[in-house]
């Protein structure tokens, strides 16, 4: 079976899906994956953890669809749809076909963060089995972001 390798959208600390305060991702209810606690730095890109073509795209979030037929969510920050794209600036559009450590979007965590949200970035892989997904570092650790972090095995 082909193993897909996810990379972090962001640099930062890996956490738990479980550590993300909403229960939507916390409870894994659109699938497995993790999150990336980003780095509190001013601006800061958002990639692509994947190839694949952009489906759904919002200043704060957009999924990934693959040619197999899988999909990836990337969400910056949570609740980050009550900014109504404040502090967003997309560098692509709905249909591109993207490659991996491609720039998506462009944030501040920092002002995420002032706002009173939190700046936590699950990726998840959507409608996947959580038995099909390994993580591929250590959680706690810091990753850069473009670093593999997710294997997402096709089932």
């Amino acid at each position: 079976m082909a193993q897909l390798r996810l990379t972090s959208p962001v640099p930062g600390v890996v956490r738990p899906l479980t550590a993300v305060p909403d229960p939507v991702f916390a409870g894994q209810m659109v699938g497995p994956g993790l999150a990336v606690e980003p780095d509190r730095t001013g601006r800061q890109d958002v990639l692509a953890p994947c190839d694949g073509v952009v489906g759904a795209l919002h200043p704060h979030a957009f999924a990934l669809e693959l040619d197999d037929g899988r999909a990836v969510l990337v969400h910056v920050g949570i609740d980050t749809v009550t900014l109504a794209g404040q502090g967003f600036e997309l560098h692509v559009e709905r249909g591109r076909r993207v490659r991996a450590g491609d720039r998506v979007l462009t944030w501040s965590p920092v002002d995420v963060a002032a706002a009173g949200l939190s700046t936590m970035c699950p990726v998840v892989a959507l409608q996947a089995e959580a038995v099909d997904v390994t993580l591929l570092v250590p959680e706690g650790e810091r990753v850069e972001a473009g670093r593999p972090v997710l294997g997402w095995t096709a089932g």
